[in-house]
């Protein structure tokens, strides 16, 4: 018999990995299709899911059609999740005010990590606070972790 080891079921606050994934449906037929080259079309839907950074588990999940925005079923995600979260963790799809105004809603003391958008532009207001803080030392932006697998140490 394989023995195939659990999970641990954490109590503290989740570390919330957050994305999604296109699923091809295919039914009893694909075969026939395949072999004799009927060229039908095969529907598809966007598995949106949310796991535990730590012990891997699947915490949430939607299923929906394959042009909904990943950014949009993050409530959904986080409506699923049963206790407090420590952080939000997506990739550049998550870039959106929206996305961290509803982390901070559900979750104040969350934090939310997710790098910018290739096409993100910086604020007046940002400009002026980087200008008002000073130059950055080198050892501050080295201390900053650089794209997604990183801040998460995968």
């Amino acid at each position: 018999m394989l023995e195939v080891p659990r999970p641990r079921l954490g109590h503290g606050p989740v570390h919330l990995l957050v994305d999604s994934t296109g699923l091809k449906l295919c039914g009893p037929s694909e075969w026939v299709a395949k072999r004799h080259g009927t060229r039908t079309r095969r529907g598809w839907r966007k598995l949106h899911l949310a796991t535990d950074a730590d012990t891997g588990r699947i915490v949430a999940s939607v299923l929906t059609d394959k042009d909904t925005d990943d950014g949009s079923r993050v409530g959904p995600l986080l409506n699923q999740v049963g206790g407090p979260v420590a952080s939000f963790t997506g990739d550049g799809a998550y870039d959106r005010d929206d996305i961290y105004a509803g982390v901070t809603a559900r979750h104040p003391a969350a934090g939310v990590i997710v790098p910018t958008r290739s096409s993100a532009v910086q604020s007046d207001t940002a400009k002026d606070r980087a200008d008002a803080a000073g130059p950055a030392s080198a050892n501050h932006r080295r201390a900053w972790p650089h794209g997604l697998a990183a801040s998460v140490r995968v």
